[in-house]
């Protein structure tokens, strides 16, 4: 009998502990599925009321008015008085690579060195992460997991929020180099007063000289069409130079940027992204001459300036917009409030940008940036069929309440830790 007991436990206390767990990865798409009825945002900034969506095999097949003649076995999903969007896609943090920030060994976001271009991200990024699922409750199922530290942090990948491991959750492997550049100003955290400070950078010259020397080898190595032996390193700058990486560059200060990408331009980059940028209005027309893109961080924040308007990080997407950049937005190297993402493209909508062009910024624009919309980004023909159904507008977070979501056409279960504590509590204490 206390065998049995003891049995009886052990099984309850997996059982529960199973259930505590994130779920299992979801499984590939078996039948075509149309979501019918609803109010599809496009991504293009076209909406289509009363719309339908069909895909099948992980691919979309249908977008438009009205129920097209449907193939056998579709399971038709009826989303009237819904909203169809495309999943969205969360730029340059750690997601993935960061659980618990105060704990070390949960974070596996950066390697020891200054030059470290070889270290990919996307070998470190957890599947199994307890902070994706909350992530992906707010509508955001592509991510940039971006490597940090040193000047040449590594390189990043575009990983989709669901899979067993890296290897299925990889969508572009190595999609660029990222640089911190060596600004004039050093900013610092005094964790004793809760405030920030800067300082004179006083290593910036021993920086520029270091960094033009590296790039300097690389640029040599590269000219050479097989390296024997390989290095590492330089073989992962080569990309830079035949338009295959792109080469993201964290800067904020307007003169910082123009000194970036002119520097960028020289050494023979093809492709060159700035990520920040919280003064790039006053090198706007600069970057465009350049053909320049940039991922403007979050706008929730003062400006830099005292005399600047209290509202122009709300209007920076939208003034940058104005004058011809392809803008994208991200909560940048902040990997649990991306699932805010979309409220940040909210606040941009209400400051001078139309809802659907707030939505671009997070959807088609981030994809143009990271070089996968001819996969993601908008809801069109031959796209993957990755996207949510929310029961009212995704940018304004009263309403937003994502019901359902798909990537390449996998169902995927929006349950997460916070909702299963809020039921155990709710439970707890509604007695």
């Amino acid at each position: 009998m206390k065998k049995i007991l003891f049995t009886v436990l052990a099984f309850s206390t997996l059982l529960k502990t199973a259930q505590a767990q994130n779920e299992a990865a979801a499984k590939p798409q078996t039948n075509p599925i149309a979501l019918t009825g609803g109010t599809i945002h496009v991504g293009t900034g076209e909406v289509i009321q009363n719309g339908t969506v069909v895909f099948e095999k992980g691919k979309i097949t249908y977008v438009g008015s009205g129920t097209p003649s449907l193939p056998a076995g579709t399971q038709s999903i009826s989303v009237t008085g819904k909203h169809v969007y495309p999943g969205l896609i969360s730029p340059s943090n750690q997601l993935g690579l960061v659980e618990i920030a105060s704990v070390r060994a949960t974070n596996d976001q950066q390697e020891v060195g200054d030059y470290t271009p070889n270290v990919r991200a996307l070998i470190a990024y957890n599947t199994d992460s307890e902070v994706i699922p909350t992530v992906r409750g707010n509508g955001i199922l592509l991510t940039q997991a971006t490597p940090v530290g040193g000047v040449i942090s590594g390189m990043s990948s575009v990983m989709q929020l669901d899979g067993w491991n890296w290897e299925d959750a990889v969508l572009k492997k190595d999609d660029g180099v990222h640089l911190n550049w060596p600004g004039y100003f050093r900013r610092g955290y005094n964790f004793e007063t809760g405030s920030f400070s800067v300082g004179k950078n006083d290593r910036r010259e021993e920086q520029f000289r270091e960094l033009e020397k590296f790039f300097g080898d690389a640029i040599a190595y590269a000219q050479i069409p097989a390296n024997d032996p390989v290095n590492m390193k330089l073989e992962a700058m080569r990309g830079l130079f035949d338009g295959t990486k792109n080469l993201y560059i964290a800067a904020d200060y307007g003169k910082e940027i123009i000194e970036a990408v002119r520097f960028a331009k020289a050494k023979g980059v093809k492709k060159v992204v700035i990520i920040g940028g919280e003064e790039s209005l006053m090198a706007a027309d600069f970057l465009k001459e350049n053909n320049v893109s940039i991922i403007v961080n979050t706008t929730h924040r003062l400006p830099n300036r005292t005399d600047d308007d209290t509202d122009l990080p709300y209007k920076l997407p939208y003034l940058l917009s104005q004058k011809g950049l392809t803008v994208g937005l991200g909560y940048v190297g902040l990997n649990w409030r991306t699932r805010n993402l979309p409220f940040l493209a909210g606040t941009v909508g209400g400051h001078g940008m139309t809802p659907e062009e707030a939505l671009k910024l997070v959807t088609l624009n981030n994809a143009k940036i990271l070089g996968i919309d001819k996969m993601v980004g908008s809801l069109e023909k031959g796209k993957h069929a990755t996207l949510i159904v929310s029961a009212g507008d995704i940018l304004d977070m009263r309403t937003a309440k994502v019901e359902q979501a798909y990537v390449q056409g996998k169902s995927i279960n929006l349950d997460d830790k916070q909702k299963r504590l809020y039921r155990t509590f709710s439970e707890k204490y509604s007695k």
